[in-house]
């Protein structure tokens, strides 16, 4: 009787975790937005610098082991130079709904005979 009990248990509080999870988050705000894509771009550029660091080791060990006779192609390695911070580009400012429906309204002109 108890396992029932404890297994009921386990799964309600996994349903209720798991309800939980399916919740809709707020949108990002736009510093957030911001932040989000700085970090991605240092993301970038760090696996571009890794890159390059990858490519000069494997043209150093071929280098090494290459066979005299052999000529071994090696590709060029391209140095993505140090990090800038793209531009953040300014969004257009839309007028909220409120503020539209608050605007004052200018009265119709009478048509011109």
């Amino acid at each position: 009787m108890r396992k029932i009990a404890y297994l009921t248990s386990a799964i309600l509080v996994a349903m209720s975790i798991s309800f939980a999870s399916v919740a809709k988050l707020p949108d990002l705000t736009p510093a957030a937005k911001e932040a989000a894509d700085l970090a991605k771009a240092k993301t970038a550029h760090g696996d571009k610098k890794a890159a390059f660091l990858l490519c000069n080791a494997q043209n150093k060990v071929a280098k090494t082991y290459a066979v005299k006779d052999k000529v071994v192609a090696t590709p060029d390695c391209v140095d993505p130079g140090e990090f800038k911070a793209p531009e953040v580009a300014a969004a257009p400012v839309t007028p909220k709904p409120a503020e539209v429906a608050n605007a004052p309204v200018k009265p119709a002109e009478a048509p011109k005979k």
